[in-house]
């Protein structure tokens, strides 16, 4: 499929829009694919926030020109689908949960904070919890000493309450 001068430029500024919002940028390479696994990568994708996108790799590298993503323009070659994230795991997670089950999505490298992520830094960067987990762990982590603080003072209530009834 042909696009006219003024679609490419469409595609291009709706690529810049969502690249501008955007903190990850993972690529990965669909030969093979089948239309039905392409689409429930795109449903899961959709439903994380990702923005997954098939595009030609020219117009790709005119959205991210001058973007923290220009640096994953060396490994733009290749039928790619581009996953942007807000979150700054999620479309690598997207992509990596999807390549661990289907062979034929093979991960080519990724953008994080202007700098060009290799294939083991987008599997790394797809292992890190999400901003959810992280932030529960955190609550977690200072609610614990709190708790502890309680049992030990309802300890010393129930020993102090029981040393007083044995005395009366």
């Amino acid at each position: 499929m042909s696009l006219n001068r003024n679609e490419k430029a469409a595609v291009v500024s709706d690529v810049a829009a969502q690249a501008a919002k955007s903190q990850t940028l993972a690529l990965a390479e669909y030969r093979g694919l089948t239309v039905e696994a392409l689409n429930k990568l795109r449903v899961d994708a959709r439903s994380k926030g990702v923005y997954l996108h098939v595009l030609k790799n020219t117009l790709a590298r005119r959205a991210v020109a001058g973007t923290p993503f220009e640096a994953a323009s060396d490994a733009m070659v290749g039928p790619l689908i581009y996953g942007f994230s807000e979150d700054a795991v999620a479309a690598a997670k997207v992509i990596a949960d999807f390549a661990k089950t289907n062979d034929k999505l093979v991960i080519k490298g990724g953008a994080y904070g202007g700098k060009a992520l290799d294939v083991n830094a987008v599997k790394a960067l797809a292992a890190v919890p999400s901003r959810e987990v992280l932030l529960s762990q955190v609550a977690g982590l200072l609610k614990s000493p709190v708790q502890r603080a309680a049992a030990v003072l309802a300890a010393l209530a129930r020993q102090r309450g029981g040393g007083e009834a044995a005395a009366a």
